[in-house]
């Protein structure tokens, strides 16, 4: 004999969800016409445990399938479940970026606080780039930076963030326990609160990197947590109007910092060329305002 299944809340004895539940069907069928909106699955998630336990098992989940199809499903393939049970955290890292404090993770003296992006790609290509040469078969999806212009001495600022397949046996997981490198003494991943390592610590950072993320060279930095959610920032480098928007990787990349003026104009016509070359198109730090406006291109 089959018994149904009981739907209680488990918040506390005091919750006023105690009275009972609708069925995880009946969420479903709401939150799918809802095209999983993802405000409104956070919002879901404080109303008790019970809806807390339901959008990380399975409305995050389908948040996440629904935005980047391709990309989840390479994720998962060959037997890797390594972002079973992280649903939420995968999905948050989809559409938030982190931002960075003064003195916090990152080594820089800019405060840009987190925030919802409008748009986001994410590229294996741009993470191959990312990978030490003897890391190469690993596959990393890294997100276009999002641009923070002007911020003072530190000039044009990109905050990138992408995420590992199957970390456990990555290449650069051994290589960093290999180096024996340490996590860092405070700070931990904002989208699944793990321990990070330092990839400029591990001395694993490529030249291909600074070119690929049109940055300069000692102005980068990414982190990696055990989970395998990579977060990064680059001091973004100027683009004359003869420069091509992605330079190649065999390309030199010698261009000395601008004035303020030049800064902001060259960080703009940066940004125009990301969005396929629309003066009139949207900018990445707009806010997330509604469902249909996180556009994963995998």
């Amino acid at each position: 004999m089959i018994l149904p299944k009981q739907y209680r809340c488990t918040h506390s004895p005091t919750c006023q969800c105690t009275r009972g539940h609708l069925s995880e069907d009946v969420l479903l069928l709401v939150f799918q016409h809802l095209n999983w909106n993802p405000k409104l699955v956070a919002t879901l998630s404080c109303v008790c445990k019970w809806f807390d336990d339901f959008a990380k098992r399975v409305l995050w989940k389908e948040f996440c399938k629904t935005r980047a199809p391709r990309m989840m499903l390479d994720l998962q393939s060959s037997g890797s479940h390594c972002i079973d049970g992280n649903w939420r955290a995968l999905g948050k890292l989809l559409i938030y970026c982190s931002g960075c404090t003064q003195g916090g993770l990152f080594n820089s003296t800019v405060q840009i606080p987190g925030h919802f992006v409008y748009r986001t790609r994410f590229s294996r290509t741009l993470g191959r780039s990312l990978l030490p040469p003897q890391c190469r078969t690993d596959v990393l999806y890294v997100s276009d930076p999002c641009e923070h212009l002007d911020q003072g001495e530190e000039g044009d600022v990109g905050l990138f963030r992408g995420i590992f397949k199957s970390f456990p046996t990555s290449r650069v997981r051994k290589v960093i326990i290999n180096k024996a490198v340490p996590f860092h003494p405070s700070e931990v991943c904002p989208y699944c609160k793990a321990k990070l390592w330092s990839m400029l610590q591990a001395k694993i950072i490529p030249q291909s990197a600074c070119v690929r993320l049109e940055a300069y060279e000692d102005c980068i930095e990414y982190f990696v947590c055990l989970n395998g959610h990579l977060l990064g920032i680059c001091t973004l480098a100027p683009l004359s109007d003869s420069e091509e928007a992605v330079p190649s990787e065999d390309s030199n990349h010698t261009e000395k910092k601008q004035d303020n003026g030049s800064v902001k104009e060259n960080g703009l016509k940066r940004r125009h060329s990301l969005l396929g070359g629309s003066e009139n198109g949207p900018s990445p730090q707009k806010r997330l305002t509604s469902s249909n406006q996180c556009d994963i291109d995998v």
